[in-house]
Order: structure tokens, then C-alpha cells, then sequence
């Protein structure tokens, strides 16, 4: 199967190999760019509103300020695992209420990085 990766504006092909027998689909909303829209009458939960780390890493970047407001897919905080970027976005709309870790700090996989209002 061929993919394009696109990293900082570069657009990559890649081969990839599955090994499993149906693909497997693995959903971060905070990494995956894009969110699904939410129902039209639904109001979001407390989950959405709260970023969360996808892996353990460091982050490297802040793009999003306190009070900012976001829309989804937005980039909030950035981490660096294993030489490789990943953003983390919001995954729905609103401001930043707080950011919860700092440049250069060891993040874990589930941690709480920021909090939207």
C-alpha cells in the first residue's frame, strides 16, 4: 500500500506492508489533525476540551497562547518522540484555557498537555 506522509510542508511516498489480516484503525483526536464534526445538538464533552498526549515524548513547541481561541484541528502543543514531530491539536472549538506542561518537559502517553474552555 502506498502512502503520502506530509511532514512540515514536504510531501512524502511511502510503501507500507500490512502484516494483519484486516487494517486496523487507531483514532487520536488531538493528533489526527481533523476531528469529526460533533452532532449538530450534542455539546461537547469535557474529553474533547482536555488535549492529551498520544505517546510519551518532550515537547518542543507551544504554537497556541493562553485565551487564543482554536478551531479543530488546530495546533496546541507540539512533542518530539523518537525524532519525530507530533501535533497535537485541539478537537474541538474554543480558547485556551491552559496550557499544562512547558518547553523542553517529558511528557507520558495520556498525560493532560492543555485544557480548551
Amino acid at each position: 500500500m502506498k502512502l503520502k506522509i506530509t511532514i512540515e510542508n514536504r510531501i512524502y511516498e511511502v510503501d507500507v506492508e500490512a502484516f494483519e489480516p484486516e487494517p486496523v484503525h487507531h483514532h487520536f483526536s488531538q493528533q489526527a489533525g481533523v476531528a469529526p464534526p460533533p452532532a449538530a445538538t450534542a455539546a461537547p464533552e469535557v474529553s474533547d476540551k482536555l488535549g492529551r498526549s498520544p505517546v510519551a515524548g518532550v515537547v518542543v513547541r507551544i504554537p497556541a497562547q493562553l485565551g487564543q481561541s482554536v478551531q479543530p484541528g488546530d495546533a496546541v502543543v507540539v512533542l518530539e518522540a523518537m525524532k519525530m514531530e507530533t501535533l497535537i491539536t485541539a478537537a474541538v472549538a474554543g480558547k485556551v484555557k491552559s496550557v499544562l506542561v512547558k518547553i523542553g518537559e517529558p511528557v507520558q502517553s495520556g498525560q493532560a498537555l492543555f485544557e480548551l474552555e
